[in-house]
């Protein structure tokens, strides 16, 4: 299973406005995507809102995004890039 882990960099963490960006990032990248809390958290679908709210990830906080995909390193690294600089669109592969 390929992760990768990073930090936070929306400073609102994984609310509102940067959580829907993030969720049709995830639904974009073609594979299927977790996300969970660094700190031992359950894995949830990184492409469900209701999932990502409940996770409560706040901005500064560690992340893992993992996929088992085989094309899951390039989607990963694109959804990594995008939660660690706080961008708001999903950056080009």
């Amino acid at each position: 299973m390929a992760e990768r882990r990073v930090t936070i960099g929306w400073p609102e963490g994984l609310h509102a406005r940067p959580a829907s960006v993030f969720v049709r990032a995830a639904a974009a990248v073609g594979v299927p995507v977790t996300i969970a809390k660094a700190a031992g958290g359950n894995p949830v679908n990184a492409a469900s809102m209701l999932g990502l709210l409940a996770l409560g990830a706040e901005g500064g906080e560690e992340v893992v995004l993992a996929s088992d995909a085989p094309e899951a390193d390039a989607a990963l690294d694109r959804l990594a890039k995008m939660v660690q600089e706080g961008l708001d669109e999903l950056p080009a592969a």
